[in-house]
Parts: C-alpha cells; sequence; structure tokens
C-alpha cells in the first residue's frame, strides 16, 4: 500500500463508526468470519480495542491483518483500521 493510498484510507475512516471490540479474550474464529465478511461489504472497517486489554494494540492488528489476508490502515489510540480490497460484486470500491 502507498503512502497516497493510506492517507485516502485514513481520511475516510475518520468518518465511519467501530463495528466490533476486542476484549481480554481475544479474537474468536467467529468474529474473524464477522470481520472478514464486514470487510468483503465495506472494504475498510474499524475496531475498538477494550481497556483491560493489555497486548499491543500494533501485535494485534498486525495479527488481524494477517488472518483477515488485509492491511493495516493505522492505529489511533484504543482504534485499529483495517482495510482490504473487496472482489464481491456491486460493491463500491474505495481505491
Amino acid at each position: 500500500m502507498t503512502t497516497k493510498e493510506r492517507s485516502i484510507l485514513r481520511s475516510y475512516a475518520q468518518k465511519i463508526e467501530p463495528i466490533g471490540q476486542i476484549g481480554k479474550g481475544g479474537v474468536s474464529e467467529s468474529m474473524l468470519e464477522g470481520l472478514s465478511d464486514a470487510l468483503n461489504k465495506r472494504e475498510i472497517i474499524k475496531l475498538s480495542v477494550l481497556k483491560n486489554v493489555d497486548d499491543d494494540i500494533g501485535a494485534i492488528a498486525d495479527e488481524l491483518a494477517e488472518k483477515l489476508n488485509g492491511d493495516v490502515v493505522c492505529t489511533i489510540g484504543r482504534k485499529i483500521v483495517l482495510y482490504r480490497y473487496s472482489t464481491k460484486e456491486n460493491v463500491k470500491h474505495i481505491l
């Protein structure tokens, strides 16, 4: 992902609300399936990491991106923004 693309996605992510939360238990397989479906429909998602999570947020973001075959756009505070190009038809592509 280029710097220009990341900049476009960051500006787009400011306008969207988080669609999920990551708690102390981490991410389950069913949650990964739901996030994958959301990425297919939206291409970009924002997640909140709860305050009781002691793990590094950057590490969580990298792990999610790897498992979902996506890219980490940014981590801002306790928020993670992920992007994955959707091959689904009738999806308005961001990039």
